[in-house]
């Protein structure tokens, strides 16, 4: 008979190592331990904070003459400020009211640096709340402002390099502005200002509307006089009732 080798042996296969975890108690513990020693140091500097109180309280009892410096101090800074901060607040109404603008000055600027002249003439005229808000999201409003006498005034502007030789201004402008004036803002007058010129069909959509209109002429009026524009525009409804 021919000598069968024996089958070969087949090798354990190799046991990887088992990881070694880190028990659960011991990882609470080491949290446990970071939030002592933080709650520690807190103590520590709750109780550091409060030795310097003492201190400078201790202090100030004993030298009470340093605490009659500190107030004096203290006083005559604030009267200082609050002086030139009146002095700032009359100088700006003086500036105001002397404010004028030439129509070359106005067709030069930009139309959002245009937007803040006609928030500045508001201003000028003694709407001391007028704000800009004309860009994205602004409904059709550019300038918001209240008069003297509590009327609400929400004003679309219109900017034309060119002045009355550019495109007029049309009924799309004043129906955009018109839907949320009155709806969104409670405005009581509702302007659009230009220092170019309307459409011929804007006037008759005005008076339905019940809107105001200021084209070139008006504005050149307005801007370099001193008469406020509530004494130039026609129709203006008087004040509500209770303001």
């Amino acid at each position: 008979m021919a000598n069968r080798r024996p089958p070969p042996r087949r090798r354990p296969a190799a046991r990887r190592p088992a990881r070694r975890t880190t028990p659960l108690r011991r990882r609470r513990s080491r949290r446990q331990q970071h939030r002592d020693y933080q709650l520690l140091l807190l103590g520590f500097a709750a109780a550091a904070g409060l030795a310097l109180v003492w201190a400078v309280i201790s202090w100030l009892l004993v030298n009470w003459w340093a605490l009659v410096i500190i107030w004096a101090l203290a006083a005559v800074g604030g009267t200082v400020w609050v002086h030139r901060y009146r002095q700032q607040q009359a100088w700006d109404r003086v500036r105001q009211q002397a404010l004028r603008y030439g129509l070359p000055q106005l067709d030069a600027l930009h139309h959002r640096d245009f937007e803040y002249a006609i928030r500045d003439l508001m201003r000028r005229d003694g709407c001391t709340d007028a704000r800009q808000i004309g860009g994205a999201g602004d409904n059709g409003a550019d300038v918001l402002a209240t008069d003297p006498l509590g009327r609400s005034w929400v004003i679309q502007v219109k900017h034309r390099r060119d002045g009355d030789r550019g495109s007029p201004v049309g009924t799309p402008d004043l129906q955009r502005v018109n839907g949320t004036a009155r709806q969104l803002y409670g405005a009581d007058i509702v302007l659009v200002v230009t220092n170019g010129r309307f459409s011929t069909r804007c006037a008759p959509l005005a008076q339905q509307l019940h809107m105001h209109l200021a084209d070139r002429r008006t504005l050149a009026t307005w801007a370099g006089g001193g008469r406020p524009l509530w004494e130039l525009l026609p129709k203006i409804p008087p004040p509500r009732k209770g303001r």
